[in-house]
């Protein structure tokens, strides 16, 4: 038996010498070095004690030596578990209780803060800095870079993601070797990448998007990345030069329109650009096609199951669609209480089954079953339809969910903090639409009688309690929230009330 994800990386691996990850300046590692610092790191997380099917959470900033850590897990037989590195302590604290990690790997600046959970929780702590500097990096340096990768099956776990739910408690989604080495081999294959891609990389490895979509396909192919620490509008437009391809979120090229000097000869070299993690205005869609002459090419996909489908890579390319189902992976639309499935063209929830869905929800069983069918479709809590040329449709959220610039935001968690703010009765959180996000995280607030409390009082209370992305943009106040008949708050009627919020930009 191989070590089964990291097995196929290290036979699609180019010859020592061909760049794999090049930073802004010029610096950057070859695919020589990322299997030496790999295997370093991996060397490191053994001399701490992390062994086969341990976890080992990461909440550090971006990094060549993090998508290190990240293959050195593989290697070494360990469970990747990235986190936001917008969660603050009381998040934390969840997290590391849940997951029961070996090792809690976190930046230098929050050792102190982080030390006493992981300590109470029976973790060990090692710091990685973006700057290779903390007691991890420090550890690698120090080490071998030979490593016997340890044998790992398809169906052995590789990472687990957290993925929150309409009650607020967090989910760890259990990605396994093969689900992740077969979405990564077909977006390799269905996207054209090959060894003479540069991917230009502006987002964060901390979720599916930047670090499995992004990653892992530049791995299977053999390309390049430019590898940026975050997004920067200006900074993205000059290292596009360098680029064949990109991947983003809709925020990144509404704000890339913002920029004159985007014009059809900046991106003329540029073979494809891809937008997902929210969906993408039609607007958007074809002010870019106007302005560079390139169609986005969007795609749909879930925490749980990698990427689900993909607009052609030759062929229509829909605004408002998210394309078809990618090769091996299987579709339909049904009712949502029968599960039946439905003629094509009606709105139903979407379904899916295929190499690419997860194995379950960490430790809950039950959830896990609820969430799959007898027949083994998984049921993504999407609304969607399919039109009559296969193309699929996202109309709406069956699970509540809001996706602000790419992130996930699920109204519970926040809706728990607002209503423990002294003088709230209650409150509704929903997205509206946003030009720049998406969605607009929004807050709408019933004060207890007599109460004064503010806007901005709930605003300040909220930083320190929840991630940034999770807080409200606006918060705004009612007499009394709309009701159905059984007492369920009725968010479509204030989606409605409020859809011009934030203007369409």
């Amino acid at each position: 038996m191989s070590n089964h994800l990291f097995a196929l990386i290290r036979s699609r691996m180019p010859e020592a010498g061909k760049p794999f990850l090049s930073l802004a300046d010029g610096s950057g590692f070859d695919y020589g070095a990322t299997l030496a610092w790999s295997g370093r790191y991996a060397n490191a997380l053994k001399g701490v004690g992390v062994g086969i099917g341990d976890r080992v959470v990461v909440q550090v900033e971006k990094s060549p030596q993090a998508v290190f850590l990240y293959l050195a897990c593989l290697r070494a037989g360990a469970v990747f578990v990235p986190l936001n590195t917008g969660y603050t302590a009381t998040e934390l604290d969840y997290f590391v209780g849940d997951a029961e990690p070996r090792l809690l790997v976190c930046t230098p600046q929050r050792a102190a803060e982080l030390g006493g959970i992981a300590a109470r929780l029976g973790a060990a702590v090692a710091t990685l800095g973006s700057a290779d500097d903390g007691s991890l990096a420090d550890a690698a340096r120090g080490a071998a870079e030979g490593f016997d990768d340890v044998s790992r099956s398809e169906d052995d776990l590789a990472a687990l993601l957290y993925t929150s739910g309409t009650t607020g408690r967090s989910k760890g989604a259990m990605l396994t070797h093969g689900n992740l080495a077969s979405n990564a081999l077909t977006l390799a294959d269905y996207w054209r990448f090959s060894g003479g891609d540069v991917l230009l990389h502006a987002l964060p490895i901390f979720h599916t998007h930047g670090l499995f979509v992004a990653i892992n396909t530049t791995l299977m192919a053999g390309s390049s990345m430019i590898f940026l620490p975050r997004f920067d509008a200006a900074e993205v437009l000059a290292q596009l030069a360098k680029a064949t391809a990109m991947m983003g979120v809709p925020t990144f090229y509404v704000r890339l329109l913002q920029q004159a000097g985007l014009t059809t000869e900046t991106v003329g070299h540029i073979r494809l650009f891809v937008s997902g993690s929210a969906p993408l205005l039609a607007e958007t869609h074809a002010q870019w096609r106007e302005r560079t002459g390139h169609a986005i090419l969007e795609r749909y996909g879930m925490t749980e199951t990698n990427m689900i489908t993909s607009n052609p890579y030759d062929g229509a390319r829909v605004a408002g669609a998210v394309g078809m189902p990618l090769p091996g992976i299987f579709l339909r639309i049904v009712q949502s209480e029968t599960g039946q499935e439905l003629p094509q063209g009606e709105i139903g929830m979407i379904e899916v089954k295929g190499p690419n869905v997860f194995k379950g929800y960490w430790r809950m069983p039950e959830k896990t079953k609820s969430e799959f069918r007898p027949d083994g479709f998984f049921i993504t809590g999407d609304l969607g339809r399919v039109d009559d040329k296969g193309y699929v449709h996202i109309v709406g959220r069956g699970k509540d969910l809001v996706i602000t610039g790419g992130y996930n935001v699920y109204p519970k968690e926040v809706e728990t903090e607002i209503d423990a703010i002294p003088g709230v009765f209650e409150s509704a959180v929903i997205g509206v639409p946003h030009a720049d996000f998406g969605e607009g995280v929004t807050a709408v607030v019933v004060r207890k009688p007599g109460a004064s409390v503010e806007e901005d009082t709930i605003l300040r209370t909220l930083e320190g309690r929840l991630a940034k992305f999770k807080q409200p943009k606006r918060v705004l106040f009612v007499d009394e929230l709309p009701r159905n008949t059984m007492g369920k708050v009725q968010k479509n009627l204030l989606q409605a009330a409020y859809k011009d919020l934030y203007g369409r930009g």
